[in-house]
């Protein structure tokens, strides 16, 4: 990967990262689309997991939440979805990839919750019960992770095409 496009790409992170400082609604943030996107455009693999773990540690602490285990899995496991797109970059994709990040996010993170709190009975009534109180979540969750990686990804492709010496080779076959 060039050095020009390295910079764009983590500057785009970054960039996207400020806005989980910025008040939002509950879920309304662009981490989950940032996983995705660092899995699906940086070429080395420890970058692509480095960069979005670093904006989310890095958004964690200015916002003085503490770093949970379980959203940092998912958040790299959505990196991993991202991985699945390398140099095959398409709507469609992004969409498929976009949803499902989503849904490993919603999955994981309320098994977290139930798992590791006394909100909810250790039992499968409880996790349903906890899975049905996190649906008016999903729709936050899921609108950002759309709008995002359509910024993301669409800002990428745009500047891909005006400069085409910033877009990644194909790999040879």
């Amino acid at each position: 990967m060039n050095n020009t496009r390295w910079v764009l790409l983590a500057g785009m992170v970054l960039v996207a990262a400020l806005c989980r400082v910025i008040p939002h609604p509950p879920n309304f943030t662009p981490l989950a689309a940032l996983a995705l996107f660092g899995g699906a455009t940086f070429s080395d693999k420890r970058a692509a997991l480095a960069i979005p773990l670093a904006a989310l540690l890095l958004s964690d602490l200015a916002i003085g939440y503490h770093p949970d285990p379980i959203v940092y899995l998912s958040f790299a496991l959505i990196v991993c979805l991202g991985f699945l797109l390398q140099n095959r970059r398409s709507v469609a994709r992004v969409a498929a990839g976009t949803l499902a990040g989503a849904i490993t996010f919603f999955v994981l993170t309320n098994f977290g919750v139930w798992l590791t709190t006394p909100m909810y009975a250790k039992t499968l009534a409880g996790l349903a019960t906890c899975y049905v109180a996190a649906i008016p979540f999903f729709g936050n969750t899921l609108s950002s992770d759309i709008l995002y990686s359509a910024l993301l990804f669409g800002c990428l492709a745009l500047v891909e095409r005006r400069w085409p010496a910033l877009s990644e080779p194909l790999p040879a076959t």
